[in-house]
């Protein structure tokens, strides 16, 4: 194994737009109203009070929370199908380890915390595709079956 030399890169080097949120009590037509509006795939539920935990809502929570079983949208509140608490990722944090932590707990995106405050997001794509590191000195067009030798 070849140790890499590169320089460290932080999560908030690669972290993306700011994070959207969404109130507990709204339900799974409201959230997905805003979802789909903004074109994004989560949205952080707000805390109800200082000592709450902050929760994220997925479109995978749609699926299971209301769609598989049936329910009506109207009826289901984002509480009873988000996940809560959240894992969060330091903003000063080397991408090496955050992507570990993401592969670890088996999710594709988290919350970047900075002093306390949710700042924005970071993907599991963003930690490759964004990342210098995977960066290239050569312009292949995207879907080339040019050979790199």
């Amino acid at each position: 194994m070849v140790t890499d030399n590169t320089k460290i890169v932080l999560t908030r080097d690669v972290m993306h737009k700011q994070i959207l949120t969404v109130d507990g009590m709204a339900t799974a037509r409201e959230a997905s109203a805003i979802m789909r509006s903004e074109r994004v795939f989560s949205l952080l539920v707000k805390k109800r009070h200082a000592h709450d935990a902050w929760g994220i809502l997925v479109v995978q929570d749609f699926v299971k929370g209301v769609l598989i079983p049936g329910f009506i949208p109207d009826d289901v509140h984002v509480y009873e199908i988000m996940t809560k608490p959240i894992i969060t990722v330091p903003a000063d944090m080397d991408i090496r380890y955050a992507a570990r932590l993401l592969y670890r707990a088996d999710i594709r995106r988290a919350p970047v915390e900075d002093k306390g405050e949710i700042v924005r997001t970071i993907y599991m794509a963003s930690l490759t595709l964004d990342n210098e590191l995977f960066y290239s000195n050569l312009s292949l067009p995207i879907g080339s079956n040019n050979d790199i030798s």
